[in-house]
């Protein structure tokens, strides 16, 4: 019979997407109070790949990703949603977001997102959350999948992601847990 083993926790991680001329540091400080303080703020990238969230949110938006000190346990992905959801929620004016997060995880090997929309890859974890492996790491490199978002299959976030993954490592050596992968 296989053996039961705790789950490892993994790097929390957001994608912010914003207006560029809009002032995060509030929305950092309410990020932090939520699930800690940020231990890293990658620069902003133009986001090209789609023009889905412009009707909403305007013209010339930049997306970044910040990452958390705290790591969490994976099971709580959902809850984290569904909270980044409602903090979008309470920033919107004149129901217009100002604001797009999606939260996700890595580990050694993935990088999953948080998705509130159904596609054959998700998994379900509660509530119309889903699951969505983005990436795969793999060599020293990331690998995408069919499904993966267009931002994400382009490089341009990689080496944010890259530099949250050794945040990751150094996370876990400070817990005294040993590498795997």
């Amino acid at each position: 019979m296989a053996e039961l083993h705790p789950t490892r926790p993994v790097k929390l991680f957001m994608a912010v997407l914003r207006r560029p001329e809009s002032d995060p540091a509030g929305l950092h400080r309410e990020l932090a109070a939520n699930w800690g303080p940020l231990d890293y703020v990658s620069p902003d990238y133009p986001f090209t790949r789609t023009d889905y969230y412009a009707a909403e949110m305007g013209p010339d938006l930049v997306r970044y990703l910040v990452s958390f000190e705290q790591l969490i346990a994976p099971q709580t992905i959902g809850d984290i949603k569904l909270a980044t959801n409602a903090l979008e929620d309470r920033r919107a004016a004149a129901g217009q977001r100002s604001v797009n997060l999606d939260p996700g995880y890595l580990d050694y090997q993935k990088v999953v997102l948080a998705s509130l929309k159904f596609g054959g890859q998700k998994i379900c974890l509660r509530d119309g959350v889903y699951a969505d492996l983005t990436l795969y790491y793999r060599k020293g490199s990331f690998t995408t999948f069919p499904w993966t978002f267009p931002d994400f299959k382009e490089s341009t976030y990689w080496p944010a992601l890259l530099r949250i993954r050794e945040l990751y490592k150094e996370n876990l050596r400070a817990l005294g847990l040993r590498s795997r992968g």
